[in-house]
């Protein structure tokens, strides 16, 4: 996750506009890179990721998830931290899985851009 972030001018239209749709989800919710994508109408999963990698760090990054709601490899534990602070839904890792790390109860912290029509062109 970059943790730059360059000024509008010199981030491209999709970009923006990805950026845009993180900085719209609710605390405690989260969206799939899949689910802004389609909320953009625009591109896919791959794309929303390359962009979040690039330059999210100074959006709500942590609320764009992977759609199984594993937590960002590598940054996990701010991940983690952020969805305790804002009371996200996890649901807590069993003993097999791998680092014992929770992950996003996608059933329960899944918005799906209800104010869409507020604020979106």
């Amino acid at each position: 996750m970059s943790e730059e972030s360059l000024p509008a001018d010199d981030l491209p239209e999709y970009a923006e506009r990805v950026l845009e749709v993180a900085e719209l989800i609710p605390s405690g919710r989260v969206m799939t890179y899949g689910d802004v994508a389609e909320w953009l109408e625009e591109g896919g999963p791959r794309q929303v990721g390359r962009v979040m990698a690039l330059y999210g760090g100074a959006v709500p990054w942590w609320r764009v998830t992977r759609s199984d709601g594993v937590l960002l490899p590598g940054h996990e534990l701010e991940a983690l931290a952020r969805y305790r602070a804002e009371g996200t839904p996890l649901k807590e890792a069993s003993r097999a899985s791998q680092g014992h790390l929770p992950r996003v109860d996608m059933r329960r912290a899944r918005w799906d851009g209800g104010e869409r029509a507020e604020g979106h062109t």
